[in-house]
């Protein structure tokens, strides 16, 4: 059964409280959180006061995804705010190792994120360094966007390079994650979908989330 980890960029931000406690009190496993500095990515989000707020009253796991330039510059930062996953980007990074390895040594699980143009194997060196590959299934910035299907093939390329790597990295898609798609994203290798849209503009968000529990087992 896949883990289901609501993205609370599509959240009611007026809200936000009682949207944090739906998603506790839902079949959800983890909070997914979307950081944009608005140079990386067209958009901006949210950042460290936000996240320390919400890990006041959040009960699952605070999967923080950086969609930042230098992002190894804030790790600590998102460490104190209550990150538990913390991903940062493979097209900005000049030193991963360094900085997938400085994230663990502060006691966050480390993750790496690739863009749809970027090719699974160029993750293939560092692989055993890697909590969570998180696969963007569509172009990031915004969300809303249709899933991209060429993310079934590199979804099996990443089960096939963990695997022969002997690693434990959980394979995370983010992005047009819905009802008619999960179970096959599944079925190709993933372990975590990220639901954004799906979830918070279901009419009954706690039992879409179920359904996509229900999909993916």
């Amino acid at each position: 059964m896949a883990l289901i980890a609501p993205s609370m960029l599509s959240a009611d931000f007026l809200n936000l409280g009682s949207e944090i406690e739906m998603v506790n009190n839902s079949e959800a496993d983890w909070f997914h959180l979307d950081v944009m500095d608005g140079r990386f990515v067209p958009n901006i989000s949210y950042g460290m006061p936000i996240i320390a707020h919400m890990k006041r009253t959040a009960k699952k796991t605070l999967d923080v995804h950086l969609m930042v330039e230098d992002p190894e510059r804030y790790l600590e930062d998102f460490k104190k705010a209550g990150a538990d996953y913390l991903t940062i980007h493979y097209e900005t990074g000049y030193h991963l190792h360094r900085t997938l390895t400085s994230i663990r040594a502060l006691g966050m699980k480390a993750g790496l994120a690739i863009n749809p143009h970027t090719p699974v194997e160029m993750v293939q060196d560092i692989i055993q360094e890697i909590d969570l590959l998180l696969v963007m299934s569509i172009n990031p910035g915004f969300g809303g966007q249709k899933f991209l299907p060429l993310t079934y093939a590199k979804i099996r390329k990443a089960k096939e390079l963990i695997n022969a790597a002997g690693a434990n990295t959980l394979i995370e898609i983010d992005g047009g994650v819905t009802l008619d798609n999960a179970a096959d994203i599944v079925a190709a290798g993933a372990d975590v979908l990220v639901a954004g849209n799906t979830v918070f503009a279901a009419a009954d968000p706690t039992a879409t989330i179920k359904k996509l529990k229900e999909l993916t087992k």
